[in-house]
């Protein structure tokens, strides 16, 4: 089926850059942080101040700090105890610059949402903002020779744990299974008409291409949730129209690897941003719509703009 298309510029800088002094010292060593304005640009796309948004495998809590700073509130959840430490100092060093919004992380595995959260938030969410964990060969960070007085490069920070019952540390099937219960329990704590937005990107593993956001959309289908947008958050700055790429040490190396070897590999700098709708009756549309087309203050805007067809307001999703 067809999807709307849209191209998110969300790499005016470089990813140090946009997350220096809003994180606490050691959010770095995590392996796989979501680019903060990628989170930003979803939040403020997809919700207004006072919305509730939760990440159910928040990491660091890039999707908290981003959603405090930006009037959110938010709820974060993340299986490894490390992590969740410091999704709550970043969330709480949030809410300090902010002083208007706040941020809870529960530890726990995201497959069980119902029973981490509290009830009186189930069915009260606006925005599931996460990224599932893939391909380690695009994790991490290195060494060189200079830093470590050693030959070569040293690799670090490229896993998430070493628990073998962490999801980054299973196969890509097991991962697809138990995102999709994921999503199906996000869907639970979503309102009617609420908004799902999951990043991922492709990689190689053994040459062979592991087509992640596909799944994901599947996934996303399998747990209940309609596909309503398909676009692309990039990696790579813009300058003078063209893109200034920022590949880590780790692409540069998989692509020149595949290239001696005859596979026409090339450096993705972008990220598949895929987004589901929970479903809503036409009812609910009717009244939602209504209820939107007032601001809740008067410095508010309204939001007609995105409301579903079908009650004489709105445009076609």
């Amino acid at each position: 089926m067809p999807f709307p298309l849209s191209v998110w510029n969300t790499a005016p800088t470089s990813a140090p850059a946009q997350r220096k002094g809003r994180y606490v010292p050691g959010s770095a060593a995590h392996p796989a942080k979501m680019l903060p304005k990628i989170a930003a640009h979803a939040i403020s796309t997809y919700t207004r101040p006072g919305d509730l948004v939760l990440d159910p495998m928040c990491g660091i809590g890039t999707t908290l700090v981003e959603a405090i700073h930006l009037g959110r509130s938010a709820l974060g959840v993340e299986y490894e105890p490390k992590w969740a430490d410091l999704a709550r100092l970043n969330a709480a060093s949030a809410t300090r610059e902010d002083g208007t919004s706040a941020g809870a992380v529960h530890c726990g595995d995201a497959r069980k949402l119902t029973q981490l959260i509290p009830a009186a938030l189930h069915g009260q969410v606006d925005l599931v903002l996460t990224s599932p964990p893939y391909g380690s060969s695009v994790h991490g960070q290195v060494r060189s020779t200079r830093e470590t007085g050693e030959r070569g490069v040293v690799k670090k920070d490229y896993r998430y744990s070493h628990d073998p019952s962490n999801l980054a540390h299973v196969s890509t099937d097991r991962l697809l299974d138990a995102f999709t219960e994921i999503l199906a329990q996000c869907r639970l704590m979503l309102r009617p008409g609420g908004t799902v937005v999951v990043t991922t990107r492709p990689w190689r593993e053994r040459g062979e291409l592991i087509d992640l956001p596909s799944a994901v959309l599947a996934a996303g289908q399998a747990a209940g949730l309609t596909p309503t947008e398909r676009c692309v958050a990039l990696l790579a700055g813009i300058r003078d129209g063209r893109l200034i790429t920022r590949p880590s040490f780790f692409q540069m190396k998989n692509v020149r690897d595949a290239r001696r070897q005859g596979i026409p590999l090339a450096v993705i700098q972008h990220e598949d941003v895929l987004t589901f709708t929970k479903a809503v009756s036409p009812t609910r549309v009717c009244d939602r719509a209504l209820t939107l087309s007032r601001p809740r203050d008067a410095s508010r805007t309204t939001r007609t703009h995105r409301t579903q067809t079908g009650c004489g307001r709105g445009r076609p999703i």
